[in-house]
C-alpha cells in the first residue's frame, strides 16, 4: 500500500476519468503517474514515486498544464518520475510546457 502526502489528495478527485501509468523499476521502486482533463478541461498532472515497500519518495500535482494533450503529459510525466526514481538529471520540460 502507498503512504501518500497532501499532493496526492489535492489531486484526487473520483468524479473524474484519469489515465495512469504504474510502473515497477528493477529496484523495487514504484512510479505512478496520472493525468486527466479538469472540469475547465485543463490538462492535469501527478507523479508520484515510491519505494518498494511504498513509502512515499516524491509525489507532485499539475493543476494546469495549458494546451498539453494528456497523451503528450502522461509521456513527460512517466519520463519525469523515472528521472526522479533514478537520480537523474534531466530538464524539467513539464513546467517549461506552461
Amino acid at each position: 500500500m502507498r503512504h501518500r502526502s497532501g499532493e496526492f489528495w489535492a489531486w484526487a478527485d473520483r468524479l473524474l476519468d484519469s489515465r495512469a501509468h504504474d510502473e515497477m523499476l528493477s529496484d523495487g521502486t514504484q512510479i505512478d503517474v496520472q493525468v486527466r482533463l479538469s472540469r475547465k478541461a485543463e490538462t492535469q498532472l501527478f507523479i508520484g514515486v515510491y519505494t518498494k515497500e511504498g513509502r512515499l519518495q516524491f509525489e507532485e500535482f499539475y493543476p494546469a498544464l495549458g494546451s498539453m494533450t494528456m497523451e503528450d503529459a502522461l509521456v513527460l510525466g512517466v519520463d519525469r518520475a523515472r528521472a526522479l526514481a533514478t537520480g537523474t538529471n534531466v530538464t524539467d520540460r513539464i513546467l517549461q510546457a506552461h
